[in-house]
């Protein structure tokens, strides 16, 4: 018996960081995806923001985050406040446990941290080409320490969102949602792109300096996001856990496929043409509406699920373009936030544990506080610091102003 407990906490700790690994991967991902986004001029300083973001967020989170979103708390809705991971788990103690502790204390930390990381990505993306670097390095200290650890301490670290029947299994809400509430404040806070909106409102478009490279990044996603909700099972060791990874897998797999099919369908209708950022944004989309809940569908309920997804994000980009003047030049606010708000929905369409008054309660309650955490932050470095470059520097290009180097120098220079 004891050899088998061995075993089974090798296999489970081994297979949740292997998840974690796949969900690092996401951070390429969404770095060449924004990389491939943005007009030449600004991919170095996106593709910096990229890295610089999971370093703060691997720190932050070790210094304090971890230990605010899981350790000991006030009361449901009051977090407690410590400082640095503890040890790991004792062999004896895990003996002790019978099967309750089946995973290394380490690589639980590993595994929490690149999701923290994949809520400060969604960020990036969307205050893209005029934002000053350091400003939003700022934000990433605050974002990942504090802020994205108190809403998922009140769900996944079993404060009140939990007790009140909340349910989000991998974080439509509580990663995605939460970035994107993030990003839009920082949007509000910091304005559209120079030339994006004409005198009269009219939007011009702004097209991204390199689709093989956003294609690219959406595959990374799209593979990093089998480590995103299949490692959110937690176990592989016995055949029931086995099972429910491999649903996992391959509704996460049909729920992007529904997405692309939905986002080409509407963009057809809507372009006669066939919009390959929206094929994009349509994968990503099919992606974040399967995370709430990727265990309880059926294959078939995850395309649609991930279908509509993908339709919905097609005319939240247009809506966030054209109504809003919501300037974000990758469409993050509409894949992670509208469409992660779908997702929660969709849970209780496949879940029978759900109610939609619970969804609708933590929806919510974790938009509201990331929106108003993050809106008082970024007006207070927009105070301090400011947040933007200048139109001169906008103009030359933030790669130069925030980086001293371009990505593609040869374009530009002669020797």
């Amino acid at each position: 018996m004891e050899q088998i407990t061995h075993l089974s906490y090798a296999l489970d700790t081994f297979y949740f960081l292997m998840s974690g690994a796949l969900v690092m991967w996401m951070a390429a991902g969404f770095a060449m995806l924004e990389a491939g986004l943005v007009r030449t001029k600004n991919t170095t300083e996106i593709l910096a923001k990229n890295v610089g973001l999971f370093a703060i967020a691997s720190v932050m989170y070790m210094l304090v985050g971890y230990n605010i979103m899981y350790g000991d708390s006030v009361n449901s809705y009051i977090p407690g406040i410590s400082f640095l991971l503890g040890g790991d788990n004792a062999v004896a103690d895990v003996l002790a446990s019978n099967g309750d502790t089946y995973y290394s204390a380490m690589s639980d930390f590993f595994f929490q941290v690149v999701f923290v990381a994949t809520a400060m990505s969604v960020v990036s993306g969307a205050v893209a080409e005029r934002m000053k670097l350091m400003s939003f390095f700022i934000f990433a200290i605050v974002m990942t320490g504090f802020i994205y650890p108190v809403e998922g301490f009140w769900k996944w670290g079993g404060g009140f969102l939990d007790e009140l029947g909340f349910l989000d299994f991998a974080g439509s809400g509580i990663v995605h949602m939460t970035g994107a509430a993030a990003a839009l404040a920082g949007v509000m806070v910091l304005g559209a792109r120079k030339g994006k909106y004409g005198p009269n409102g009219e939007v011009r478009a702004i097209p991204g300096a390199n689709m093989p490279l956003a294609a690219l990044g959406t595959f990374i996603l799209w593979l990093g996001w089998f480590g995103f909700n299949g490692g959110s099972e937690l176990k592989i060791s016995n055949i029931e856990e086995a099972n429910a990874v491999a649903m996992i897998f391959v509704n996460t797999n049909m729920a992007a496929a529904g997405g692309v099919i939905g986002a080409i369908i509407i963009s057809k209708i809507l372009f006669s043409k066939v919009d390959l950022t929206m094929i994009l944004n349509g994968a990503l989309a099919g992606l974040v509406s399967i995370t709430a809940e990727p265990l309880t569908p059926s294959p078939l309920e995850a395309t649609l699920i991930g279908l509509v997804g993908g339709i919905i994000v097609v005319f939240a980009i247009l809506a966030m373009d054209n109504k809003f003047k919501i300037d974000d030049p990758v469409g993050a606010i509409s894949v992670h936030g509208i469409v992660g708000i779908w997702g929660l929905i969709a849970v209780t369409f496949t879940n029978a544990d759900a109610s939609i008054g619970s969804q609708l309660i933590g929806t919510a309650v974790i938009f509201a506080w990331v929106f108003i955490a993050s809106l008082i932050t970024w007006s207070i470095i927009k105070a301090v610091m400011g947040v933007r470059v200048t139109e001169e520097q906008e103009y030359e290009g933030v790669d130069q102003s925030e980086c001293g180097m371009e990505a593609y120098p040869e374009f530009t220079q002669r020797n």
